[in-house]
């Protein structure tokens, strides 16, 4: 996803390697952090704005590219795109963005992915379902479940990541579309944590599921560009990192129903300097658990829980673009969220996705024209 900046010259070109299927492999780094030094290493370069990442359970990494691609990574080759995906809307910040795997994935081949589309009215986020053929070269019987109600122009804002219950359901983030009031209507997809099922029913503990007040699929409100969705494997709990706009970066727990402020309250200010909403704080929306300013531009979230890095179980680590780093904070028994360091700030690029891989190490896309997915590990001595 970003590119990789080393000392190292690579004579052959990218797309050259890359029509060979061979990843392009530079020399690793190591970073010594607060509590352990680490080594960075790039398990392949010369992806097109890498998004999102996922493991398979044979070890071979998925990865989506904005424009409309997604790739398995295998024994150190990048393979050719994968055939049969829609066609996306690739333009400024849309395009094929997260995908995740089912977790019944070894027996059924079915992944999950979201992207922007267009249609009547503009472009907006859908869901789809796919299953990966058996010889790995498509993605076959590719169904779209959700697509937001109210399409728009413009390209932005689109979210969207997905976290997969411990049920198998779909929580999946929605930006506001930089339509910022949309985020405050209840009969709006846009700006908010939507709750389906795998075929895109409406799951029995939605808190709108009759329709009434709210759309079924509404989970939570108020949520300005939540690019980063997760679960805690350990404690079941749902956390989000958003985009705020100059400064107001937050990482928030969504809970049915709840309403999380924007655009009436925030941390941040417009891009021009003026005011948001009413402020900080109102009765019945919901304060974050913390907060950024100046704003991190967060792409992605995780909650590790590995053995690789013991020194950081339960930590959230978020990853950023605008300051090109990944931030780690920890919280205390009372659930005050501390940042307590940066890493890797300026050295690879802008960090879009984070993944915890099955052995403890560290997935992450960078989001460049060469981007890269990267191996973060535990260096030896």
């Amino acid at each position: 996803m970003r590119a990789i900046r080393t000392g190292v010259t690579i004579a052959l070109t990218v797309s050259g390697l890359l029509a060979a299927g061979v990843a392009l492999a530079e020399a690793p780094q190591t970073f010594k952090t607060q509590k352990v030094t680490v080594k960075v290493e790039a398990i392949a370069t010369g992806l097109e704005h890498p998004w999102a990442v996922a493991v398979l359970p044979d070890g071979a990494y998925l990865v989506t590219e904005r424009p409309g691609r997604m790739r398995l990574i295998r024994n150190g080759k990048v393979l050719p795109p994968l055939a049969g995906l829609p066609k996306v809307y690739a333009r400024g910040q849309g395009g094929l963005l997260d995908v995740e795997i089912d977790p019944k994935f070894s027996s059924n081949r079915t992944l999950y992915f979201t992207a922007s589309v267009a249609g009547d009215g503009g472009s907006g986020t859908a869901v789809f379902r796919a299953k990966l053929s058996p010889d790995e070269t498509q993605l076959a019987d590719v169904k779209r479940i959700f697509l937001m109600n109210k399409l728009s122009s413009g390209n932005i804002q689109y979210g969207s990541r997905i976290a997969i219950a411990r049920d198998g359901s779909l929580f999946v983030s929605l930006g506001d579309r930089g339509e910022q009031d949309r985020a405050q209507d209840f009969h709006d997809d846009a700006g908010t944590i939507i709750h389906i099922q795998t075929d895109g029913g409406i799951p029995s503990d939605n808190p709108f599921k009759n329709g009434q007040k709210a759309l079924p699929e509404i989970w939570s409100k108020g949520h300005r560009n939540p690019q980063g969705i997760t679960f805690d494997s350990e404690t079941n709990r749902l956390y989000t990192a958003e985009h705020g706009a100059k400064g107001g970066d937050e990482i928030n727990t969504p809970e049915a129903g709840k309403n999380y402020g924007w655009p009436v309250i925030s941390y941040g200010t417009n891009y021009n300097g003026t005011k948001i909403g009413i402020g900080t704080a109102k009765k019945g929306m919901e304060q974050p658990l913390f907060y950024w300013d100046p704003s991190i531009a967060p792409g992605a979230i995780a909650v590790y829980r590995g053995k690789m890095f013991p020194e950081w179980n339960g930590d959230l680590l978020v990853t950023a673009l605008k300051f090109q780093l990944l931030s780690r904070l920890d919280h205390d028994g009372a659930g005050k969220i501390t940042e307590r360091e940066r890493m890797f700030e300026g050295k690879f690029g802008r960090m879009r996705d984070i993944v915890v891989a099955p052995d403890g190490a560290l997935l992450i896309t960078t989001d460049e024209d060469n981007g890269a997915l990267l191996r973060v590990s535990k260096a030896t001595n």
